[in-house]
C-alpha cells in the first residue's frame, strides 16, 4: 500500500467512474484524477474504516478477508469496467460483501440489516453502531521503541492495525477525519523512527502519546461528539435545522462572506451530512472534498485567514481551514442590522420567502455576534420567528416587532446567567464535586440509561466546565459544549426512547433543548430495581485500584446508588456517598482491608 500522501481531509473518494457524473471543469477534472489514483493505491484504508465502523466486534483477521475481497473487486473493475457488478455504488458493494461473509452477520448480530436494501440498509448499519465501546479490549499500546521496530519491519501491518483499532472505537467519526489522523500517524512514525533518540523526537513533536492513542482519543472524541450531534439534529429534525446550524457557524467564521455565497457553501455543507449520517462513507468523502474545494476556490471573498491553508498540500489543508481563526469583522459592518426590526415591511418580506428571510436574519445576526454560542443564536432565531408570528397578526406589526432586540437581549442574559451560575458551582465544588453533582442530576432525569453511559455523560459535562470556565469566551464555550452533551444523551436514532420528559426535550425544539433539560426534575415514571446488598458490598481490591480505575468505580457506585434510591433528595444521596468515601478511605488504611470492608460496608446504605 502506498503512503497516504496526496490525500487527507479534502480529497477522499471511493467510487468507480460509472457511479458518478464526471466533472467537466479543469480544476474538478484534476481533483477527480488525483482522487482516482488515490483509490487505486489505497482502497485498503477506506475498506478498513468502513468495515471497522460498521462491525466493531469483527476481528482483524475478518477485516483482512474483506479487504482482500474488495481489492480483488477493484482489480476486476479496473480491468473491465463493463462488468455488471462494477455499475453498483461502492457502499452497496461493500455492505453486500459484509453480509455475504459466511456466518459473520449472525456472529455479530447484524443479520437484520442484511435483509434490507440500499438506503434502509445503510441506515440500519448506522443505527447498529455502538458509541459505548466498553465491550472492546483496551487500545493496544507499545512503547516508542517497540512501535518503531514494528513500523520498520512491517509498516503496512502496523498502519492497518492502527486504523482498524481507531476506527472501531470511533464509529461515528467521519472517514476524512480518520484518514487525516492516519496521515499524521504515518508522518510522525516515519520521521521519528529514523532518529537515534526516538523517544525525544516524539516528545519534541508532541506526538509521544499519539503513538499510544491518548491524544488521538481526545481529538477523535471531540470530532465524534460534534458529528453525532449534527447527525442527531438531521435525523430528528431534518435538513432545515442543519442548514441553520451552518448558517450560524459559517457567518461567525467568515463574517465578510456575501449572503449568496454563504448559502451556496451551506448547501454543500448540509448535503455532506446526508451521506455521512447514513454511514455512506463514499458520499461523505465526496461531499467533504467538494466543501473544501469550494472554500479554497473562493477564498478571496470568503476569508482572509485561510490563504496559507489553501496553499498547503492536501493532507494539511482541511485541518488548517477547520482550525483557522474567525475572520476579522468588516470595518463597515454596523453593530446591528435595523432592517429586521425597523422596517415597515418586515411581515411582507417574511411572507414572500420565509426560508430566505430567516436565513438572512441568521446570517446578519450571527456575523455581528461572534461571542455568542451556536445554540444561543438558534434560540434567538426561534424567538424572532415566534415574535413575528404574533406581531404580523396584530393591527400594528411595526410597533410590535420594534422591540425584538429587547427580546433577544433578554434570552441571551438568561443563558449567560445560567452559564455563570454553573461556572460558580465549578469554582465552589471543584472538579470532582461538580461531577458528582451532574452524575446525581443526570441519573435522576434519565435513570433508564446504562450506568456507563451516565458516567460518560457526567465526565463530558464536567469537561465542558473545566475547559471553558476560565476562558474569556466562557459563555459560548460552555453553551456549545454542554449542548453537545445533551445531544449525546438524546442520541442519533430518531426512535430512541428514554422517558417521556427526556424524549420531549430531545424531540420538541432543537434550539431550546438545553434550557428544557435544565428545567427537568427527577423522572417520576421510573421504577427502581429491587434492593441489593451487593451494591454496598466492597472488597480489598478497591484499595488496589489505580487512581483512574478507582474513580470509575466510585462514579459507577454513585450512579447505581441514585438508581436504587431514586426518591432521596440530593442532600441525602450526597450523605450516603460521603459514607461510602469515608469507608473506602478508612478500610484502605486498615491493617486488614477485607475485614474492615466486611464490617463497614453494610452500614453505608443505612
Amino acid at each position: 500500500m502506498k503512503l497516504l500522501k496526496l490525500t487527507g481531509f479534502i480529497f477522499f473518494l471511493f467510487f468507480l467512474t460509472e457511479s458518478l457524473t464526471l466533472p467537466t471543469q479543469p480544476r474538478d477534472i484534476e481533483n477527480f484524477n488525483s482522487t482516482q489514483k488515490f483509490i487505486e493505491d489505497n482502497i485498503e484504508y477506506i475498506t478498513i474504516i468502513a468495515f471497522a465502523q460498521y462491525v466493531q466486534e469483527a476481528t482483524f483477521e475478518e477485516m483482512e478477508k474483506l479487504v482482500k475481497d474488495m481489492v480483488e473487486y477493484k482489480d476486476r473493475c479496473m480491468a473491465d469496467k463493463t462488468l455488471p457488478e462494477c455499475s453498483k455504488l461502492p457502499n452497496n458493494v461493500l455492505q453486500e460483501k459484509i453480509c455475504a461473509m459466511e456466518g459473520l452477520p449472525q456472529k455479530h448480530n447484524f443479520s437484520h440489516c442484511c435483509s434490507k436494501v440500499d438506503a434502509q440498509r445503510r441506515l440500519c448499519f448506522f443505527y447498529n453502531k455502538k458509541s459505548d465501546v466498553g465491550f472492546l479490549p483496551p487500545f493496544p499500546t507499545l512503547d516508542p521503541e517497540e512501535k518503531c521496530q514494528a513500523y520498520e519491519s512491517n509498516r503496512e501491518s502496523l498502519l492497518n492495525h492502527f486504523l482498524y483499532e481507531v476506527a472501531r472505537r470511533n464509529p461515528f467519526v467521519f472517514a476524512p477525519t480518520l484518514l487525516t489522523v492516519a496521515v499524521h500517524f504515518e508522518e510522525v512514525a516515519k520521521s521519528c523512527c529514523e532518529e537515534q533518540n526516538k523517544v525525544n523526537c516524539l516528545q519534541t513533536r508532541n506526538f509521544l502519546f499519539l503513538l499510544q492513542a491518548i491524544p488521538v482519543t481526545q481529538y477523535l472524541k471531540a470530532f465524534s461528539s460534534y458529528q453525532k450531534h449534527v447527525c442527531g439534529a438531521l435525523l430528528k429534525f431534518g435538513t432545515k435545522v442543519v442548514h441553520f446550524i451552518y448558517i450560524a457557524i459559517l457567518s461567525q467564521k467568515f463574517p465578510k462572506i456575501e449572503f449568496k455565497e454563504l448559502i451556496s457553501l451551506v448547501e454543500d455543507v448540509s448535503s455532506n451530512y446526508d451521506g455521512c449520517c447514513e454511514g455512506d462513507v463514499v458520499q461523505c468523502i465526496r461531499d467533504t472534498s467538494k466543501v473544501m474545494n469550494h472554500i479554497c476556490s473562493k477564498q478571496d471573498s470568503i476569508s482572509s485567514k485561510i490563504k496559507e491553508c489553501c496553499e498547503k498540500k492536501i493532507p494539511e489543508r482541511g485541518q488548517c481551514i477547520i482550525n483557522s481563526n474567525k475572520d476579522d469583522r468588516p470595518k463597515d459592518l454596523s453593530l446591528r442590522e435595523g432592517k429586521f426590526t425597523d422596517s415597515e415591511n418586515v411581515c411582507q418580506e417574511r411572507d414572500a420567502d420565509p426560508d430566505t428571510f430567516f436565513a438572512k436574519f441568521t446570517f446578519e445576526y450571527s456575523r455581528r455576534h461572534p461571542d455568542l454560542s451556536i445554540p444561543e443564536l438558534l434560540r434567538i432565531v426561534q424567538i424572532y420567528k415566534d415574535l413575528l408570528r404574533n406581531c404580523c397578526n396584530t393591527e400594528n406589526p411595526p410597533g410590535c416587532y420594534r422591540y425584538a432586540e429587547d427580546k433577544f437581549n433578554e434570552t441571551t442574559e438568561k443563558s449567560l446567567k445560567m452559564v455563570q451560575q454553573e461556572c460558580k458551582h465549578f469554582q465552589n465544588l471543584g472538579k470532582d464535586g461538580l461531577k458528582y453533582h451532574y452524575l446525581i442530576r443526570l441519573t435522576k432525569i434519565a435513570p433508564q440509561l446504562s450506568t456507563e453511559e451516565l458516567v460518560s455523560l457526567g465526565e463530558k459535562m464536567v469537561t465542558a466546565f473545566t475547559t471553558c470556565c476560565t476562558l474569556s469566551e466562557e459563555f459560548a464555550c460552555v453553551d456549545n459544549l454542554a449542548d453537545l452533551v445533551f445531544g449525546e444523551l438524546c442520541g442519533v436514532n430518531e426512535n430512541r426512547t428514554i422517558n417521556p420528559a427526556v424524549d420531549h426535550c430531545c424531540k420538541t425544539n432543537f434550539a431550546f433543548r438545553r434550557p428544557c433539560f435544565e428545567s427537568l426534575k427527577a423522572d417520576k415514571t421510573y421504577v427502581p430495581p429491587p434492593f441489593s446488598q451487593d451494591l454496598f458490598t466492597f472488597h480489598a481490591d478497591m484499595c488496589q485500584s489505580q487512581n483512574e480505575e478507582l474513580q470509575r468505580k466510585t462514579d459507577r457506585f454513585l450512579v447505581n446508588l441514585v438508581k436504587l434510591k431514586h426518591e432521596l433528595t440530593d442532600e441525602e444521596l450526597q450523605s450516603l456517598f460521603t459514607n461510602f468515601a469515608n469507608v473506602v478511605d478508612k478500610c484502605c488504611k486498615a491493617e486488614s482491608p477485607e475485614v474492615c470492608f466486611n464490617e463497614e460496608s453494610p452500614k453505608i446504605g443505612n
